[in-house]
């Protein structure tokens, strides 16, 4: 219900707000057309400042490098060997018994079969048919 509310009251918004700017078009198009705006004069270009050069940047003093230490080599440790654990076994998994199931129902596949009181033609009607020819003696 709500819905439906909100719907006619959409259309018919949209409907005058269509009629407002047909009618709101229609008047600019009955007004004169604007004058041309006026021209602006020109600006005259101005001359390119000169600038003096960049001085020289000095050059700065490079120094070496001090050298890297030698890091002293370390004995590599000895690990004990890792003691042998014996493999677990697993449980056995008991079986399940396998159960008989009975078939399922079998599903209809026609319609008269599940409705057999629907008939399944369509009866005509006088006011939809043409009328018959009349025809004088």
């Amino acid at each position: 219900m709500a819905t439906q509310f909100i719907t006619v009251s959409l259309v018919l918004t949209l409907s005058l707000l269509s009629m407002d700017v047909s009618l709101a078009g229609r008047h600019l198009l009955d007004t004169p057309p604007a004058p041309s705006p006026p021209t602006l004069p020109q600006i005259p270009s101005l001359p390119k400042p000169t600038l003096p050069p960049l001085p020289a940047t000095p050059a700065l003093p490079t120094t070496p490098l001090p050298t890297q230490p030698n890091v002293p080599n370390l004995p590599k440790p000895t690990l004990p060997p890792l003691p042998s654990l014996p493999n677990p076994t697993l449980p056995t998994i008991p079986t399940i018994p396998q159960l008989a199931l009975p078939p399922l129902p079998s599903i209809p596949t026609s319609i008269s079969s599940i409705f057999p009181n629907i008939p399944i033609t369509i009866p005509t009607f006088p006011f939809l048919s043409p009328p018959p020819s009349a025809t004088s003696p």
